[in-house]
């Protein structure tokens, strides 16, 4: 077997491998995610907080609530800030760092008579 022969034969065994591992690097991705959620206009929603550090390590770790005005393609969205919360105004979000906004109005209800 010549040089060259052999050279030919070990980047074909090793594009095989780089295939293979590809394959379960891929599978392996795939599993972890999950599809978006659909979002409507109107519904409200909270964002992830993006930001990390020191400082923000007691933070909340989603902003909200927001609502959603309009629908972008590829699962994106542009959002509008409903109340006095802490957040951006107005922003747009990808649906993997959205939630759907729950209201807790027995929450309120407690607060509310303290």
């Amino acid at each position: 077997m010549s040089f060259d022969d052999n050279r030919m034969e070990l980047r074909t065994e090793t594009r095989g491998n780089i295939e293979k591992i590809h394959k379960e690097n891929k599978k392996t991705y795939d599993n972890k995610r999950k599809t978006p959620l659909s979002y409507r206009e109107g519904d409200l929603v909270a964002i992830k907080r993006t930001q990390q550090g020191p400082h923000l390590k007691l933070a909340h770790k989603y902003f909200g609530p927001y609502e959603i005005i309009k629908i972008l393609r590829n699962h994106r969205y542009l959002l509008r800030k409903i109340g006095e919360s802490e957040g951006p105004i107005q922003t747009s979000s990808a649906a993997d760092y959205m939630k759907p906004w729950i209201q807790d109005d027995d929450y309120e209800n407690i607060s509310e008579d303290d």
